[in-house]
């Protein structure tokens, strides 16, 4: 069926003034001005309440953490003993519990205007060994593109690491069941709705076995390689002190410096790191609201999309963002540059470019990011009848200064999946209550 989304008030794409035509999964006209579809529509939506978004592309998550948003563990700490602190609480966590977790969200990022989701899941205490698995189920049931990551911690307090011995695995079975998801889930292909990435939880948290097999594996099947780099300056005086390298040089001496490669946070490099980033085509996902919660620093974004880097965005955790909302992070990231660089150095369009095509890049998918014609029909659609936007001269600027957070329709491969608000096939009030009784196990 061809569907013509008519006469937005406004759309986030040149030559489309009246809307596109999408047909199957895929844009297949965009609409100018004064014109009209080439060929006969068999359905039209009118959009003139509507400003029109590519589907947002949210490169940097940890879903379990849902269950401890504003736990009170974490507050009023600094990142490691931020960390020391809930990792503890994050090892009761059982299958049902993941499950429910992943679920919520997933509807909260599809609510924000999220079509595409990446998830670093990196804790694995003995009874979540098919974590991957749930989460792959859960992502096929309400219909997101997302790239999962097999993520792993292999040194545990016994190794002289950070994390306890019941959530950390050894380089064994890590590589093993690294390949046994790459064998059942990872599918390459354009308009995939499921990806795996490889993603160790910093090349300090894991033996460099595992980040050097990592990287051997992602290029046999060609999936993404993901971790957590720079975040705080301790993770350098650490790498330092005990390989006699930074954090950067451990992962080039494993293979990582590649454009198969993303980073979460990418704080404290430096200038001579920014260029070799830049230079390899890594991708770095900038993590505003985490960074500002946890008081870690401020990603060096246009410097290092000047080097060559794709910059991304991504919500993070729910335990150190809180919320799972990219239309927040979109709003978060300006202002947060803004602050580095200074108010006329980045606009609102920079930020939603880095919350879709730049975050699509990371992920390594040039089939989503952008409304133009060949590419995934992935459409957040939100509409500014709320008193915050009253008053708004520009549709688009408003969303993101005005503070949008909820979309009114959201498509995915040219399937409605938020249709006035609400998740279809959802029962928000059930879920809630049920992600509510699952998140008690964790107090």
């Amino acid at each position: 069926m061809r569907l013509w989304i008519k006469d937005p008030l406004a759309i986030l794409a040149e030559g489309a003034e009246r809307g596109l035509v999408v047909e199957g999964t895929r844009i297949v006209e965009l609409i100018a001005r004064g014109a009209t579809p080439l060929a006969p529509v068999e359905a039209t939506f009118e959009a003139a309440r509507h400003v029109v978004l590519p589907g947002l592309v949210n490169a940097h998550h940890h879903f379990y953490q849902t269950l401890t948003r504003a736990h009170p563990a974490g507050f009023g700490k600094e990142l490691i003993a931020w960390l020391l602190a809930l990792e503890r609480v994050w090892a009761r966590t059982k299958p049902e519990h993941l499950r429910v977790a992943v679920r919520m969200a997933l509807v909260e990022l599809m609510l924000s205007g999220c079509t595409t989701t990446a998830d670093h899941h990196n804790l694995f205490p003995a009874a979540l060994k098919n974590a991957i698995d749930i989460e792959v189920e859960e992502a096929l049931k309400l219909g997101l593109r997302m790239t999962v990551t097999r993520g792993s911690m292999g040194l545990s307090e016994k190794d002289g690491g950070l994390q306890p011995d019941s959530i950390v695995q050894d380089a064994d079975t890590i590589l093993e069941d690294s390949e046994r998801v790459l064998k059942l889930f990872h599918d390459p292909a354009p308009g995939a709705q499921v990806r795996i990435a490889l993603a160790p939880c910093s090349p300090l948290a894991v033996p460099r076995r595992v980040l050097a097999e990592s990287a051997r594996l992602a290029e046999r099947y060609d999936c993404r390689l993901h971790t957590h780099l720079c975040q705080s300056p301790d993770e350098d005086a650490y790498a330092e002190a005990t390989f006699g390298m930074r954090s950067v040089d451990l992962l080039e001496e494993a293979g990582w410096l590649t454009p198969r490669a993303w980073v979460a946070h990418g704080i404290h490099f430096n200038a001579d790191e920014i260029g070799r980033l830049g230079r390899a085509g890594v991708g770095v996902c900038h993590c505003a609201a985490s960074d500002m919660l946890l008081a870690m620093g401020v990603c060096p974004t246009k410097d290092l999309e000047a080097a060559g880097a794709p910059v991304g965005l991504g919500v993070d955790g729910s335990a150190s963002n809180d919320s799972s909302n990219m239309m927040e992070a979109v709003r978060h990231s300006l202002m947060l540059g803004r602050l580095r660089y200074g108010a006329s150095s980045l606009s609102h369009l920079d930020a939603l470019r880095w919350a879709s095509e730049g975050s699509a890049r990371c992920l390594g998918r040039d089939d989503i990011g952008r409304i133009a014609v060949g590419l995934e029909a992935d459409l957040a659609m939100f509409t500014l009848e709320e008193p915050r936007f009253s008053g708004a001269h520009d549709p688009i600027a408003a969303l993101v200064l005005c503070g949008a957070h909820r979309a009114d329709r959201v498509m995915i491969g040219g399937r409605w999946r938020v249709v006035d608000g609400a998740p279809l096939g959802v029962d928000l009030a059930a879920l809630v209550a049920e992600h509510k009784r699952a998140a008690l196990a964790f107090a």
